[in-house]
């Protein structure tokens, strides 16, 4: 009975630090050392992965920026547009492995994700009813603050399930590219990377032409807009939903997307 009563005393004054640890925000170093990544797209970008025990291990030099705009320790979930099943994503991984290639560098990521979100909801003044949000408007205004104390180094990008259908997926290439052209003109960003990360290829769920033409418009991005990369979801697994990513997965996309950004060379 003590030796219980001693466990769950453990388990609550834990549970605290990591409370404490993710509510209170964090000093961020000189300007040219915050090396800033914003995370856009939707579901798969937010992350519906289980939070793992060493999701709850935070790298001293990889930060998030807060729903309230405060820099944190960057731990699982570092999304929060949908709270009840937000989860691991890509970000996490990405961050620690940037920072260990980069060891005089603090990683500042900003989470703007936003799940279920068709492209056309990342125009100006576009509002998404399901989150009662404005995902391109709020993706700036975050990222303006973030870059009030770091220097915006590469943006994120995994979306396109909810362009997959007829009469969204054909016009999804043009509206990608001007996308892209939008967020580096708004950022001042014009030699920043962009990097579009490939939908789950899942056996329980075969894919449809319209899904193969958003595919090949991620496919070609490198070869039609500079400074841009594609990354494969090759050999990955769904956490049981057909849909989303598992953690193991997650992990290794954000990998990917690791290993792409720094073949593409920090501007």
């Amino acid at each position: 009975m003590k030796a219980h009563f001693v466990w769950l005393l453990l388990m609550i004054c834990l549970g605290s630090v990591v409370a404490q640890t993710q509510s209170d925000s964090v000093e961020t170093p000189a300007k040219e050392q915050f090396y800033l990544f914003l995370l856009v797209g939707q579901s798969n970008m937010a992350g519906r992965g289980v939070i793992e025990e060493q999701d709850h291990k935070p790298h001293p030099r990889v930060l998030t920026l807060s729903k309230d705009l405060k820099w944190q320790h960057a731990l699982a979930p570092l999304h929060f547009d949908k709270p009840g099943i937000v989860g691991v994503g890509i970000g996490g991984t990405f961050g620690r492995e940037i920072a260990e290639v980069f060891p005089e560098a603090t990683i500042g990521l900003i989470p703007c994700a936003v799940g279920g979100s068709p492209i056309d909801s990342w125009t100006k003044g576009a509002y998404y009813p399901p989150t009662k949000s404005h995902p391109w408007d709020d993706a700036i205004q975050r990222a303006k603050h973030a870059l009030q104390f770091g220097e915006l180094k590469g943006i994120l990008w995994h979306q396109g399930e909810s362009d997959s259908k007829e009469g969204f997926a054909e016009s999804y290439e043009g509206k990608l590219h001007l996308l892209i052209e939008r967020l580096r003109a708004e950022l001042n960003a014009t030699n920043v990377p962009f990097i579009a990360g490939q939908m789950g290829q899942f056996e329980e769920r075969p894919w449809n032409e319209d899904k193969k033409l958003v595919d090949r418009a991620h496919h070609n991005i490198a070869n039609r807009v500079t400074r841009t990369a594609f990354v494969n979801s090759d050999g990955l697994h769904h956490k049981g939903d057909e849909i989303h990513f598992d953690s193991a997965s997650y992990r290794e996309l954000g990998h990917r997307y690791a290993q792409s950004w720094l073949e593409l060379g920090k501007p």
